[in-house]
């Protein structure tokens, strides 16, 4: 679903997980309780204890690590091109 981008409305009642709509509304109950966060911090537990995390690849980016104090001030932004041009948004 998230993959390929289908309409929940659309989502297969064949498949056995009822109506795209319940299918919606559990997801956004489960984000909401932290379900897919404690999810993610069992299965790494449980894979670091079995050593079979190799911590070496690790990326760690904004996505997953909140900066709680907000970082550094922003660096000044280098131009790509010759000269500025006006914003079109």
């Amino acid at each position: 679903m998230l993959h390929t981008g289908i309409q929940w409305e659309y989502l297969p009642k064949d498949l056995g997980f009822g109506s795209g709509m319940t299918c919606w509304r559990r997801l956004r109950d489960w984000n909401e309780a932290g379900v897919w966060q404690r999810l993610h911090e069992i299965l790494l537990a449980e894979l670091n204890a079995a050593a079979r995390l190799d911590w070496s690849r690790c990326v760690v980016d904004s996505s997953h690590v909140r900066a709680l104090k907000g970082g550094s001030t922003r660096a000044h932004r280098r131009s790509t091109g010759d000269e500025p041009v006006p914003s079109i948004t």
